[in-house]
């Protein structure tokens, strides 16, 4: 079974910031900050204001389903449709990197 990386732009941190938030099969997984000054940009607030806000709590409990289910691409190798959708500084490990 593979998974798909989706991304969008949403509210974080009781609404304080916008991040680029990652999705796998719609679970978010983790975030980039985005530079300073981001917040004068209207389309980008409008942009997230269409998106669901995100607290830390909700990417820790996500996180952790995902790891439970070993299907958290940070910690496990999982089979990505478009892994060249992952954050450049993650690394995704796979069988052989496991095996030593």
């Amino acid at each position: 079974m593979s998974y798909k990386i989706t991304k969008a732009h949403c509210w974080y941190n009781n609404g304080s910031q916008i991040v680029l938030m990652y999705f796998i099969s719609g679970i978010p997984f983790t975030f980039d900050e985005l530079p300073d000054g981001h917040l004068y940009d209207q389309d980008l607030c409008r942009e997230a204001d269409k998106q669901r806000t995100f607290d830390p709590e909700d990417l820790y409990r996500n996180s952790f389903y995902l790891i439970d289910e070993e299907a958290h691409p940070c910690f496990f190798p999982v089979e990505l449709e478009n892994p060249e959708d992952m954050p450049d500084d993650i690394i995704q490990y796979d069988d052989e990197d496991l095996m030593g």
